[in-house]
């Protein structure tokens, strides 16, 4: 049996803080709070557009949130600068356990998607950056339907592109609201614990396995 596995991008296997040492020669030390803010509102803003039906793709969105994060904390970034950080934001690394774990899970039994928020030249131009393209049987855009996670339809998108039943498809997302938008979907889900200090939201939907690296997938998909 054909065993799909649809990877969350940003946040399970490209690191969105990647972008602090670009922003340090902008904002100094302030760095680290901005890549927080700007990721926080980044991803409120996906929620917000899809419950609104006022969709943006989330290129516009990650330029929407960065302007947010530098009016509120009053940082001045001119065009420029903001021009930079957004095609920073396409060449954002991949977390150190990335590529020698897909390698590891690729098999004739298995096909990878990436399957992102992201438009599908973000998301191409991220992993080709990161060098991890090779390792995936396509690209999964919720453009394609205009709304975002943790919508319903995008997990029922990726069972269609994957032409496999929910059983038979995990999602590994280090996104909480990611795992439980899949596991309401019926399909399965490993939640990639990337910090000890992150919690998974208590809403009695569970994921089915819980990891903290990627290392430890191909054991629990086997």
């Amino acid at each position: 049996m054909t065993v799909a596995l649809a990877f969350d991008i940003y946040g399970t296997l490209i690191d969105p803080h990647g972008v602090i040492e670009q922003l340090q020669e902008h904002v100094g030390e302030r760095a680290p709070q901005f890549s927080q803010v700007w990721r926080d509102k980044q991803l409120e803003y996906t929620w917000r557009r899809a419950l609104m039906r006022r969709y943006r793709d989330f290129g516009v969105c990650t330029r929407e949130a960065l302007d947010y994060a530098d009016t509120l904390l009053g940082t001045g970034l001119d065009d420029g600068a903001k021009a930079a950080l957004m095609q920073a934001y396409r060449e954002l690394p991949a977390y150190p356990d990335v590529a020698a774990s897909l390698e590891s899970l690729r098999g004739d039994a298995r096909k990878l998607y990436a399957f992102s928020n992201g438009t599908a030249d973000m998301v191409d131009a991220v992993l080709a950056h990161a060098g991890i393209e090779r390792f995936f049987d396509g690209v999964v855009s919720v453009d394609a339907l205009q709304t975002f996670k943790p919508d319903p339809a995008v997990y029922a998108h990726v069972l269609k592109v994957a032409d496999v039943e929910p059983g038979q498809c995990w999602l590994v997302s280090s996104n909480g609201f990611d795992v439980i938008g899949a596991v309401a979907a019926g399909m399965r889900a490993a939640w990639l614990k990337r910090s000890a200090q992150v919690v998974f939201d208590p809403w009695g939907i569970e994921p089915d396995a819980i990891i903290s690296s990627l290392d430890e997938l191909p054991q629990t998909v086997a």
